[in-house]
């Protein structure tokens, strides 16, 4: 029946169909079919091979690794990991940590805060590291191939007849060039003149077997025979000859003659001889290959090399001299290794990399660089006394820079202080000059030498961060100036634009009394904004300047009055309503550069690139209030310890304390004690001007009210170690404003009088008090007031105390605490708490402890990751002093709960960098702790059991790389640091650990194979995980005990799992394979018995034999589950091959066995691949070659077991083979769609576990089907050995796919190519008859699949399939073909 390619029409219907007794079943019954193929044949488990106990035999071998040639091969290197600190690199010139904070730290967690500031970091080096990856990952990988050497095969020549000689050259991919030359006479008896040079049309032109003539014609009709040719393979040189012409030069030939040849023009010359002298370099090249090629054999290389010297002198005197030592470099490097054609070799996937891991650092968002340059209002004069001097503003005027965010309603900067008054203008305010840098930070010697007090006095540049930026944050500038009386007063004369001299002289009288009685006094002025962003990108809004100066509002102050304007900017019409000031602000932003220069952080430390006595100006770092999100939040790594007070509002309205409280001005003060001679703290930090800390600081006054609004921040440095009597003491002032000249004198000198004093205690239930609090007011300050404690009924305990207004709270104030040694979450300050009451759990009740731990669960997410080292160590700490079982499940349960949060946050990242950096196993000390190792397999085990709770063993599955890691880790720094490494490797752990790791990796078996449809992710990782656990146990531990776990996990996998499952077991397969040292653990060394064996004596197994796979354990078991998978559907078969065939490309590549000795001793490890490929000889034997996909693999086909269609790309089937006769009759039956297939099983069916639609349930290529073959191999290799590859399973008989075929003969071609001659020679004398047959059938199909099919073939494919065409390109398969050959 004629079938078009792909679909029958609609009209016709397939026989098969036609013979079921319902159309429509066709699809139903082959699923029947494949299922009962497939439960009644394929589910017999290979057996379990025990691996050898690898620390005994290479004991017992020793005297025989050392003599051999090879031990690097055999023995792990002796230092091959060890631990390393590596100093903490900060940004700083001196640690963030003040000098004596870590004498002063009594509390458990701003202790350990300390500590983890101060710690350097802590990793592990693994000394082979490099090769512990994918091939892609090796170190020194030879850079990609940019192109092969060129070749011409005569499958092209008849196509090139038919083709314009013209675009011959560029087809071949060889050098053409044609053009007019003049040429001189040949003939060296007469001398060439001028006069003898004739004007040709020269073409350059390959040849099929690679040699380039020139031929010359009279015109350019190069159809038509050459009057001449010269035979560039007789050239010796070329070189320039102007003696007889301009632009000749000359052609030198071997037998002393020359052709002499001439150009129009100097670059058409220079042309000529480049592309002459390049091909003349191509052919010395072309012959060094051929001879190379002679020589038989490596090691007399050298001397034949030399001995043929004179016969290449001789052909090419000039450049055989120069190029004898790259030849002999050539010698040594070999020739291209076979898998750099492969295309696999060539794709960039660096999917199974390890991401790259940072140790911690400070990081901001956005940096923006404010610069203020001058504020300046119309109302302008000389200030000096004799009106010398220039044109200032009248009065001083302060700048504060905060920035607001009206999309989250906040502000989310710290105060930027801004002096810009000119030098007179300053001197109108009366000068104080207190002692300056002694402030609340004990500041270390080394600092008050950098930082010049000057310099800081006046500073005018900020740098803000913002680590959300988006176009609704403004940059806002209050301004103020020396309090004088109402803003409505002060402002009027700056709101006029008449000519104003008179006004500004009237306004300087005012405000030169003001400044020498009220100096110190400021009261709030005016306001202007600016966006700072275009976008959320971070794009500075360069452009926008700031707005208009609005006067200030004396009821509208706060900054919540304030973001309701931000909210009006853009909305002229509101903005339109406010009162003016008439004057300008000049401030600039700007990007910060990587290494901006001389600046210091919020806490006034400088960083690296800070200039000591620069004429810079020093520029300071802004505090941002970070959102407290956790995806903004870092992990803290300085020492920060910040509070900042803001004094909100005071009802003062209904008092009776005082005769007069308008003018109210608020001092904030910082305390330790209540005693009535007790001295604030000098720890505020000051204002410009004034002194770097200070003792006290004022808010800005408003002139009449008696409930006055607040904006003012007061920035304080907060001591280390906060304790009870730590509080704010806030002294209220009545500040005359009038020094009226009437009365007597002294009432003139009275400028304040205090109206009342508050406090607010730093610290309840031992934390920060930062909520906005309501504090009532008292008349006065009697010693020990912080004592005062209500107690109802009228009495109270504690000193006399009068209060205003019957201590009603009339204070309102709010602080916030910005520091990375005190936490304000309520379940971390406990559980360090009672940490420190118990020693860190040593001492603690289990019941007490356990209930700690659970309330940290109700952490706050941004609190965990702000301090997550801190808490991780902690957490680690009491998992070692644990004394019951419940506390070590608990705490592991926590840190579950850490590392999921990290990771939902999309902040592993985090984690990793302090696996790798910041984690330190605590000392071991045997009789007190235990190691975090050991206790955390433990408590692993418990949560993975059954019974346990789903969700918590599901995120420890999801995220167990984190647990392994720590596992490894701890187990590198245990014995290093317990000097356990100089012991044998089974002494090196107890047994009780030995089987805390067995119980891991079996507690995790049904978790991965069983639960792995419902928790696919965590299945995955959780697999992926374990593998890179286990492969750095051979670092570590016993690897014959290491061998087992592997062996023992494996085998909870088996034929006929779902296809993720065998996902999972190549991936783990793949992995731990991937280990440094693989070669060493598969032992490729003689294990004969008797005498000590040398290489030479090796018994080569060719195939999977138990005793190659116990002796070669990982390689052994590698090949075994191959050898299953081949037997599986499309998807799992690539999945095993890719495995297989990238392994062996690591091999190949790695530097460490370069040399053709040990390449021949990799090659002994895969010899059984032999045996593997010729019982899947017919299933490979496949001679047509297409360049596409022959099965493009649906899953919907994949366990079909159609006949193929008559598919053109599709290996045609050879006539007259029959179906074998063992095929049960329930299967014919269930085709036809008589029988159910279920009625009975299917014994011995050879053939049936069809993979795809174009497969076969016969043996194609041969007279025999595969069962008659099968009973020729009895007397073959293996008739004394038990043959394991496939143990009792079937071999299918399904041609493999056109990628599966290439890739297996890939490792077939490497291993042959690897070999040694002796093992080939062995190979072909043990072999059956068969057995040889089929190796040569698969040494062809080679030759089929890698042949080079011609341009013309290649053209017509892509004409008639718009398809990429595939990597393997005709140069490819000759060096393929070429390294195929043995030896």
């Amino acid at each position: 029946m004629s079938q078009p390619p792909l679909l029958p029409t609609a009209a016709e219907t397939r026989k098969f169909t036609r013979a079921l007794s319902k159309p429509g079943t066709a699809a139903e019954l082959r699923q029947s079919v494949s299922e009962v193929v497939r439960g009644s044949v394929l589910l017999a488990k290979p057996k379990l091979i025990e691996p050898l106990d690898y620390e005994n035999v290479i004991v017992q071998k020793k005297t025989q690794i050392l003599n051999d040639c090879l031990r690097e091969m055999l023995l792990f290197p002796y230092d091959d990991f060890q631990t390393a600190t590596l100093r903490r690199q900060g940004r700083y010139m001196c640690s963030t940590v003040p000098a004596d904070a870590e004498e002063e730290a009594q509390s458990l967690f701003v202790t350990e805060c300390i500590k983890t500031y101060n710690s350097d970091w802590h990793l592990v080096n693994y000394k082979f590291e490099d090769y512990s990856g994918e091939f892609r990952q090796l170190p020194n990988k030879v850079a990609k191939l940019d192109k092969l050497p060129v070749h011409v095969y005569e499958v092209d020549e008849e196509v090139d007849k038919d083709e314009d000689a013209a675009s011959l050259g560029s087809q071949k991919g060889g050098i053409t060039k044609h053009g007019w030359l003049y040429k001189g006479n040949m003939n060296s008896a007469i001398s060439v003149t001028m006069r003898s040079f004739k004007r040709r049309f020269f073409h350059l032109l390959q040849l099929g077997d690679g040699s380039y003539n020139l031929n010359f014609y009279k015109d350019e009709k190069i159809s038509k025979e050459p009057k001449g040719s010269i035979f560039l393979d007789s050239c010796m040189g070329v070189v320039q000859n102007n003696k007889v012409r301009r632009f000749a030069f000359e052609l030198k030939m071997q037998d002393k003659s020359s052709y002499l040849l001439a150009a129009d023009s100097e670059a058409e010359m220079e042309e000529w001889i480049t592309i002459l002298n390049k091909i003349l370099q191509l052919n010395f090249e072309a012959a060094m290959q051929e001879k190379r090629n002679g020589d038989s054999h490596e090691d007399d290389e050298q001397s034949k090399f030399e001995g043929s010297g004179t016969g290449l002198d001789s052909y090419l005197p000039e450049l055989a001299k120069s190029t004898r030592e790259a030849e002999i470099k050539l010698k040594s490097e070999s020739r291209v290794k076979l898998f750099y054609l492969d295309p696999d070799a060539q794709k960039l996937d660096f999917t199974s990399a390890e991401p790259e891991v940072k140790p911690f650092e400070e990081k901001f968002g956005k940096r923006i660089l404010v610069k203020c340059n001058d504020l300046s209002f119309n109302l302008q004069c000389c200030v000096a006394e004799n009106e010398e001097g220039p044109t200032t503003n009248v009065e001083p005027f302060f700048v504060t820079l905060s920035l607001f965010d009206i999309k989250y309603n906040r502000k989310i900067s710290a105060d930027f202080h801004v002096d810009l008054n000119h030098f007179s203008v300053r001197q109108m305010l009366a000068t104080t000059s207190p002692a300056l840098m002694n402030g609340g930070r004990p500041s270390s010697p080394v600092l008050q030498d950098i930082l010049q007090e000057a310099a800081m006095q006046y500073p005018k540049q900020g740098i803000f961060s913002v680590t959300c930026p988006h176009p609704d944050i403004f940059l806002v500038a209050r301004i103020e100036k020396v309090l004088q009386g109402s803003i409505t007063h002060g402002a009027e004369p700056y709101m006029k634009s008449s000519d104003s001299s008179k006004v500004a002289q009237k306004v300087l009288k005012n405000a030169k009394q003001a400044c020498q009685r009220l100096g110190q006094y400021r009261m709030p002025f005016a306001w202007a904004a600016r966006t700072l962003f275009k976008d959320t990108s971070g794009n500075l809004d360069k452009n926008a300047r700031f707005s208009a100066l609005y006067r200030q509002d004396s009821n509208k102050l706060s900054n919540d009055d304030m973001l309701k304007f931000l909210a009006d900017f853009r909305k002229p019409e509101k903005m339109a309503k406010l009162p003016v000031i008439l004057g300008n602000l000049d401030i600039t932003i700007d990007n910060v550069s990587s290494d901006f220069p001389n600046y210091v952080n919020s806490s006034y430390i400088p960083m690296k690139q800070f200039e000591t006595c620069s004429k810079t100006p020093i520029t300071f770092e802004v505090e941002e209030f970070v959102p407290c999100i956790p995806k903004h939040t870092q992990p803290y790594t300085i020492y920060n310890n910040h509070l900042y007070v803001y004094p909100k509002y005071l009802k003062y309205d209904s008092q009776k304390s005082f005769a007069k409280a308008r003018n109210i001005a608020i001092c904030i003060e910082f305390k330790d004690s209540d005693e009535e001679d007790s001295q604030p703290l000098k720890c505020i930090y000051g204002r410009p001007g004034g002194p770097v800390f200070t003792r006290s600081a004022f808010a800005a006054v408003l002139h009449h009210h008696q409930n006055p609004e607040f904006y003012d921040e007061i920035k304080i440095e907060l001591p280390t170690q906060l304790h009870g009597k730590h509080h704010l003491l806030f002294t209220f002032f009545h500040v005359s404003c009038d020094s009226s000249s009437k009365g007597s004198t002294k009432k003139k000198d009275v400028v304040e009088t205090q109206v009342g004093y508050s406090w607010l205690p730093l610290l309840k239930d031992g934390r920060v008090v930062t909520s906005e609090q309501h504090v009532p007011v008292s008349a006065n300050l009697p010693s020990g007031y912080l004592g005062y404690q209500e107690l109802g009924m009228g009495r109270h305990y504690g000193p006399e105390i009068k209060w205003v207004e019957g201590s009603k709270p009339l204070l309102k104030v709010s602080t916030h605490l910005v520091s990375t040694v005190y936490t304000q979450d309520q379940h971390l300050h406990n559980f360090f708490q009672y940490c420190q009451k118990t020693e860190s759990g040593a001492q603690a009740l289990g019941s007490e402890l356990v209930k700690y731990l659970k309330s940290l669960h109700a952490m706050e997410g941004h609190v965990m990751i702000a301090f997550l080292p801190t808490i991780l160590n902690q957490l680690f700490r009491v998992l070692t002093r644990a004394t019951q079982e419940e506390v070590a499940v608990n705490v592991t349960r926590v840190i579950i709960h850490v590392v999921a949060q990290c990771h939902e946050e999309g902040l592993e990242s985090h984690l990793r960098s302090y696996v790798k950096y910041a984690y330190k196993a605590e000392p071991y000390i045997a009789s007190e702790y235990k190691t975090v190792h050991e206790e955390l397999t433990k408590a692993m085990t418990t949560i993975l059991k059954p019974s346990a709770d789903f969700l918590t063993s599901n995120k420890l599955l999801k995220y167990s790389w984190f647990f392994f890691d720590v596992l490894i880790k701890s187990m590198a720094q245990h014995l290093i640091e317990n000097s356990k490494v100089k012991l044998l490797r089974n002494q090196r752990f107890p047994a009780s650990y030995h089987h805390a790791v067995e119980t891991v990796v079996n507690m995790l078996m049904p978790h991965i194979t069983q639960k792995f449809r419902d928790n696919p992710e965590a299945s995955k990782n959780a697999n992926h995980s374990l593998a890179v656990f286990i492969k750095r146990c051979f670092t570590f531990m016993d690897r014959g005990f290491v061998f087992k776990q592997i062996n023992n996990y494996i085998s909870c996998f088996a034929p006929g799992d779902p296809k993720t499952l065998f996902e999972y077991k190549f991936e783990f397969l793949r992995v731990v394979c991937n280990h440094e040292h693989y070669i060493p653990l598969n032992l490729p060394m003689p294990f004969g018995k008797g005498r000590i064996q040398r290489y030479q004596d090796l018994q080569l197994d060719y195939s999977l034999t138990d005793e190659f796979c116990r002796n070669h354990f990982l390689v052994g078991l590698l090949l075994r589950e191959v050898g299953t998978a081949l037997q599986e559907c499309r998807e799992v078969r690539l999945i095993a091959i890719s495995v297989l065939k990238n392994l062996l490309i690591k091999h190949s590549f790695d530097d460490r066995y370069a040399s053709r000795s040990h390449q021949a001793r990799i090659a002994t490890l895969y010899l059984p691949l032999f045996g593997l490929l010729i019982e899947n000889v017919q299933r490979i034997n496949v001679r047509d070659v297409s360049p596409f996909p022959v099965n493009p693999g649906s899953t919907v086909k994949e366990e079909s077991l159609l006949l193929p269609a008559a598919n053109p790309l599709v290996t045609p089937q050879k006539p007259g083979i029959t179906l074998d006769n063992s095929l049960h009759k329930d299967l014919f039956g269930a085709i036809s769609g008589i029988a159910s297939p279920y009625t009975t099983s299917t014994p011995n069916i050879n053939s049936v576990r069809n993979a795809d639609s174009r497969g076969s349930l016969i043996s194609t290529d041969s007279g025999n089907s595969l069962p008659e073959r099968n009973t020729e191999k009895s007397n073959s290799l293996d008739k004394h050995q038990q043959s394991g590859t496939l143990g009792n399973s079937v071999v299918r008989c399904d041609k493999l796919d056109q990628s599966e075929i290439k890739s297996l003969l890939m490792c077939f071609l490497y291993i042959l190519k690897s070999m040694s001659d002796d093992a080939l020679f062995t190979y072909w004398n043990k072999a059956s008859t068969s057995e040889l047959m089929d190796f040569f059938t698969i040494s062809e199909v080679c030759l089929h699949q890698f042949q080079y099919m011609g341009k013309r073939y290649i053209a017509s494919l892509t004409k008639g399939v718009a398809l990429l065409l595939p990597a393997w390109n005709r140069n490819d398969a000759c060096q393929i073909a070429a390294a195929g050959q043995p030896g």
